[in-house]
């Protein structure tokens, strides 16, 4: 078994996630720190056990047991920044248990930040941890000068939902910013299909409606639901879908920190009929995210020349 320096496995992000994500057999490789010095007194080879060991720590802390008791358990991903504001750059791990023969797929996903100054531990278990390509991106939504922590997993099937958490942690004090369930409990909308082959999209409580003309949709797909003098047969009813996607995006480049861009799929009477999108830009007030702007957006068709 090669050697591996604990300074290489700490400054390294790609060599972590190699090796860890996709050679689990390098968790337990010794770990050597040699001291280089004029003075031979000083010059000396220490071994300082394994990767598995210190992780194993940090499964321990969170209650998963050993690492050695999930051989499953993989490195999803990692990032470093600053993310208490002390000034030292942190750890940020994204833990799983992925089952053999189920690809990206991983469940017990937990959020594990490590402090750069001390190297204490926080375990954040999410409350929806399965799924897949699980993710992180740090940026400073706050607008604290202080980066946050996005995560992100896909949770796959025809429907492209999506789990979202965004965390801030400074002061090393954990703070929910941002939680996908909150989110669709209170994005819900009303889609209902109109005469004149219009279709509404509204919300009550945020006191908004859109319009979506589906009259380019076809001869076959309208006579589903109209009749000819383009009266509807009979009530139809549509659906906003969960949130899709939750996108970092940078609105003011002075200020050097995000917003977050939230989508949600907008849905006629089956899954595959897709009618646009309710696009929800969210900004920190200081509190909570607000929506700054609320907008639907609708799939483009080919152009007619009508001359």
């Amino acid at each position: 078994m090669s050697d591996i320096t604990a300074g290489y496995i700490h400054n390294n992000e790609a060599t972590h996630q190699y090796f860890y994500a996709n050679d689990p057999v390098l968790l337990d490789a010794p770990i050597y720190i040699y001291y280089e010095s004029n003075n031979p007194q000083y010059r000396q080879k220490i071994y300082f056990g394994t990767p598995r060991q210190y992780l194993n720590q940090i499964y321990r802390d969170r209650g998963y047991g050993n690492l050695t008791q999930s051989r499953n358990i993989t490195l999803l991903d990692i990032k470093h920044a600053d993310v208490n504001g002390d000034g030292t750059i942190d750890n940020i791990y994204l833990f799983g248990n992925k089952p053999e023969g189920t690809g990206e797929f991983a469940d017990q996903i937990t959020l594990v930040i490590q402090d750069g100054l001390s190297n204490k531990t926080t375990t954040v278990n999410l409350q929806y941890n399965a799924g897949y390509n699980a993710r992180l991106f740090l940026g400073d939504f706050s607008k604290d000068s202080v980066a946050d922590i996005l995560i992100s997993i896909d949770t796959g099937g025809s429907g492209g939902y999506g789990i979202f958490y965004v965390y801030s942690f400074k002061d090393n004090n954990l703070q929910e910013m941002f939680n996908v369930e909150k989110y669709n409990t209170e994005y819900k909308f009303i889609v209902n299909y109109e005469d004149f082959y219009k279709v509404s999209i509204g919300n009550p409580q945020l006191n908004v409606l859109f319009t979506i003309d589906i009259s380019n949709k076809g001869g076959e797909y309208l006579s589903q639901y109209y009749n000819e003098d383009g009266k509807l047969k009979q009530p139809v009813k549509g659906e906003v879908l969960a949130l899709a996607a939750l996108y970092p995006i940078v609105t003011n480049e002075k200020s050097n920190s995000y917003d977050l861009l939230a989508i949600q799929r907008i849905i006629g009477t089956t899954n595959s009929d897709t009618l646009g999108y309710v696009e929800n830009l969210l900004t920190w007030d200081g509190t909570k995210f607000i929506s700054s702007r609320l907008s639907v957006a609708i799939l483009g068709t080919n152009l007619i020349a009508h001359y």
